[in-house]
């Protein structure tokens, strides 16, 4: 078996252990003569499953136990709409938008009740930074006010301090407001504090498991206010009443992510986690910024993602070179996203230490051969 380097940014890589386990458990899991995804949602069995994984999760996240976890369908951008149809209770909701999916969110979100705009970092088409606090009026009758903490197209990712100031900001300017927050693609990566959200919500094909689940972690109190007319399935009252059961839920993906979490367990939690994803970026954006601008990566040092690692090269003939190159080294996953372009490394949990050492000799190579050849010419 010869498996890529691979920096998808979503569907991303599996930790090895993970499919390894799967691979081990598909045909029959624990003996009960059939695999995991072949029997009731609603048998001793899954149930086992769907509650390890919950217990794991509130375990690796400190969730308080006025929380409710859900794992839901959809993905993250149905995400867009069950909010603001669970939380905008004839009000109107605050946005950041500091990306493409804050900026998805926000227009979704004004297509079913008020969506203010309270800040766009967009410039001439690009997300380059985070909005200054200090500048940001909030509204103090407002349901909630939504962001998205790590920006995958763009590599914008909202950090601790970033985060804390937010939300001290919003306390003191708004203290009734929740923060809602789409944490997709930096979920996990780090520990987190839950209560200073009202909602968080993630697809889970980045750091969790496969696609076809959507976590949602929801304070209890937030439950029960969904606007008449919305459907039954979108309700989270419903869901949370239901144990995410309401209809047959992801089975498959539930019990993948259930071994994902007992993976990070076994790492030693998010500190662990914490401390390689930081490396692992710092290594990265230096073979960037001492590549004498060959590579360059546009956005504000203050909010770099972790996660997510755009950069250019001189040309777009170039970057189709590297990705080339990239492809036929043992690299996957490399090629920007349709709507900017260029490269994107995304440096999720499950991508090794190794793969981005590999990934900067590479860029290390490509960069010398490219100067060669200028040279020689």
């Amino acid at each position: 078996m010869t498996r890529a380097w691979n920096f998808s940014a979503g569907p991303a890589t599996l930790p090895l252990e993970v499919l390894q386990q799967v691979r081990e458990d598909l045909p029959e899991w624990h003996g009960i003569g059939a695999s995991i995804m072949e029997v009731s949602h609603r048998g001793k069995a899954f149930s086992g499953v769907i509650e390890a994984a919950q217990a794991d999760l509130r375990e690796l996240l400190a969730i308080p136990e006025d929380y409710e976890v859900l794992f839901l369908q959809g993905g993250q951008t149905l995400q867009f709409a069950q909010v603001p149809m669970n939380l905008l209770a004839g009000r109107s909701a605050d946005y950041l938008v500091t990306g493409a999916w804050s900026q998805k969110a926000h227009r979704e979100a004004a297509r079913i009740g008020k969506a203010r705009l309270v800040a766009s970092t967009e410039e001439n088409g690009k997300f380059l930074r985070l909005p200054d606090i200090d500048a940001l009026k909030f509204d103090e009758n407002a349901a909630y006010c939504h962001l998205c903490t790590n920006e995958t197209i763009h590599g914008v990712e909202v950090h601790e301090a970033y985060e804390a100031k937010l939300f001290e900001a919003i306390s003191a300017a708004a203290p009734g407001v929740s923060l809602v927050a789409d944490m997709s693609s930096h979920i996990l990566s780090r520990p987190l504090d839950v209560r200073r959200y009202g909602l968080l919500s993630a697809g889970a094909q980045k750091n969790i498991g496969p696609s076809g689940m959507t976590l949602v972690i929801v304070r209890k109190a937030l439950l029960g206010r969904a606007a008449a007319g919305t459907p039954t399935i979108l309700d989270y009252r419903n869901q949370a009443d239901n144990g995410s059961m309401l209809n047959t839920p992801p089975a498959f993906a539930i019990y993948v992510a259930g071994l994902v979490f007992q993976w990070l367990k076994a790492q030693g939690g998010l500190d662990a986690m914490a401390a390689i994803n930081r490396e692992k970026a710092k290594r990265l954006y230096a073979a960037i910024d001492n590549s004498e601008g060959f590579y360059k990566n546009p956005v504000d040092v203050a909010c770099r993602s972790s996660m997510n690692v755009p950069f250019t090269l001189p040309s777009v003939a170039l970057e189709a070179q590297f990705v080339q190159a990239s492809e036929a080294a043992g690299f996957i996953g490399l090629k920007g996203h349709k709507s900017v372009g260029g490269i994107r490394a995304s440096l999720y949990n499950a991508v090794p230490l190794e793969a981005v050492q590999a990934l900067v000799r590479f860029m290390e190579d490509f960069r010398e051969t490219w100067r060669r050849r200028g040279a020689s010419r």
